[in-house]
């Protein structure tokens, strides 16, 4: 027959207090190649969802980090516009039959995407794109 090892809480606080330090150790060894969750919590003696909401909550706080960008967009600033006339009551204007609007999508790699309208000026959509890219 074989022994095992048994905790026993006497205190009225039946919860165990993880610290921090031994949190960080038992995610880093989930994150190890070829390491297996189950046994890593089973060998803390904790069960494996624990091991998974730690590791959840340990990776949310370097990830937003890593994804956000530093890029900064040129911003030119005029002059106040006058302040608004009220429209003289003209003839309404002929109605223009709609077109019909169409997107461009343009895939820029590593799940980017830029929509523009079709027919947006090309020099405009080139300065966008070095501001996403980074070019300037």
């Amino acid at each position: 027959m074989a022994k095992h090892q048994i905790d026993v809480i006497t205190s009225v606080e039946r919860r165990r207090r993880w610290s921090q330090e031994d949190k960080e150790r038992l995610v880093a060894a989930c994150l190890e190649p070829g390491a297996v969750l189950s046994e890593i919590a089973r060998a803390a003696g904790i069960h494996v969802s624990q091991l998974f909401r730690w590791r959840k909550e340990l990776c949310q706080i370097e990830e937003p980090s890593m994804q956000v960008s530093s890029t900064l967009v040129p911003v030119i600033v005029s002059e106040a516009a006058p302040a608004a006339q009220p429209p003289a009551l003209e003839a309404p204007a002929p109605s223009q039959p709609r077109r019909k609007r169409s997107d461009v999508t343009i895939e820029l790699g590593r799940d980017r995407r830029v929509r523009v309208d079709s027919d947006i000026d090309t020099e405009e959509l080139g300065r966008i794109l070095d501001c996403v890219l980074g070019r300037r």
